[in-house]
């Protein structure tokens, strides 16, 4: 989560009830006057194969709090899907390209600003489902436009969620509550990566045909239109769309891919910092210059190979986030199997921490920590910001991808139907 979204985001999840944000996994407590719950500061790791959320602490030991079940209609969605050769096909295509042969039942997540429900993106699902955090049951179910879902944001106030709809080259966004549908937008090929910034934008950024082999740099051509596309966020109109392409270009990067992935923008919002595929490394952009401004190549490890094709989903390094004072960057390098933190002002890197297929990168609640997934070690790491060290591992579930923070009620362990 870019720092200044992770700023706004702390100060404005909790509803209209609540009248603080305390230090992070600090007891939030309801005036007398409204029933809204105590609510504490958490993490919500999303294991996509496995269908669940673990929940852990948001600082410190980073210990596990307890977990739910994310697809408790999974029997009713399957017969759907079994039921329309069409949407049938398409789930097994998930299965064998993006999962990796495996089913996707869970990306991203956000928890309602009461935290009584999480809400989920299901790419195998093609929807948003809210799931009670109470009991575990569903409580609503947003189709998105296509067959699959992917990366989504919540708004400042916490009230608004946005979903990419990876095969619908759209961006739907739904009221966090309801799952009523406020508007959407049109992207590039395969949108993904989806942030709310602070002057009303919604940003997103596609990343094209990920699951072709054509990945040499004379293939470009065949990857499809990948571009950032900012739109209002109250609107939804497109202002403004960003082609990355001719940024490098200029920046002399020609055979570089313009497919954006994860992104980190300062806390004054003026750079963004932005991930390609197939490089090891990333890109600084000046917002409002509308350049690239400097590039850093990470090392590589000598036992991965250089065939592109054999990079999950063209990701080499996937996940970044930036502390909350806007002074270092962790950078999850996916393919490389290690994470490290980065100085902005110089783009020195700290210690290369070994890591089983990072694939990303989050600010733990108090912002001294960046708390990754290794997804092929099915556990969550947290690295100091200031010494670029590991603190701590947790064990979590099967393929932990997208790590939030996120708030649910005080004494919460797991739903008391599941």
């Amino acid at each position: 989560m870019p720092a200044s979204v992770f700023g706004h985001w702390r100060k404005s999840l909790l509803s209209g009830a609540m009248t603080a944000v305390l230090a992070a996994g600090a007891v939030v407590s309801a005036s007398p006057a409204s029933a809204a719950p105590q609510l504490q500061e958490v993490m919500l790791v999303g294991n996509n194969w496995e269908g669940t959320a673990d929940v852990i602490k948001s600082t410190g030991d980073f210990a596990k709090i307890g977990r739910i079940n994310l697809i408790p209609d999974k029997r009713d969605r399957l017969r759907e899907i079994y039921l329309d050769p069409i949407r049938l096909a398409f789930f097994l295509g998930i299965r064998y390209t993006v999962g990796e042969g495996h089913d996707q039942f869970v990306d991203d997540m956000y928890t309602t600003p009461d935290g009584s429900a999480i809400v989920v993106s299901r790419p195998s699902f093609a929807d948003v489902a809210s799931i009670d955090t109470a009991t575990g049951k569903l409580k609503w179910r947003f189709r998105v436009s296509g067959f699959r879902s992917d990366h989504m944001a919540v708004s400042p106030d916490g009230n608004r969620v946005a979903v990419s709809a990876s095969t619908g080259n759209v961006v739907h966004v739904l009221d966090i509550n309801t799952g009523r549908e406020l508007g959407s937008f049109a992207t590039g090929d395969k949108p993904h990566e989806n942030v709310f910034t602070r002057d009303g934008k919604i940003w997103n950024m596609s990343i094209g045909e990920v699951n072709n082999d054509f990945d040499a740099p004379w293939q470009d051509f065949l990857k499809g239109d990948r571009r950032i596309t900012i739109a209002d966020a109250e609107t939804y109109k497109r202002v403004k769309i960003i082609d990355m392409r001719d940024r490098l270009d200029a920046f002399g990067q020609k055979k570089m891919s313009d497919a954006v992935r994860p992104v980190a923008f300062t806390p004054d919002e003026s750079k963004l910092y932005f991930q390609v595929s197939f490089f090891n490394g990333f890109f600084e952009y000046d917002v409002a210059a509308d350049k690239i401004t400097r590039m850093k190549t990470l090392p590589k490890n000598p036992a991965t190979s250089d065939d592109r094709t054999t990079f999950v989903n063209d990701s080499r390094h996937h996940g970044m986030a930036m502390n909350p004072e806007g002074t270092k960057l962790c950078v999850a390098g996916t393919m490389d199997d290690y994470a490290t933190v980065v100085d902005r002002a110089t783009l020195q890197e700290g210690p290369l921490v070994p890591a089983a297929k990072p694939y990303w990168a989050t600010v733990s609640g108090d912002g001294k920590a960046c708390v990754i997934s290794e997804s092929a070690a099915d556990q969550v790491t947290a690295i100091d910001f200031a010494t670029g060290q590991k603190i701590t591992s947790v064990p979590v579930g099967d393929h932990p991808q997208r790590v939030r923070l996120a708030r649910l009620p005080v004494g919460w362990t797991g739903p008391s139907g599941g």
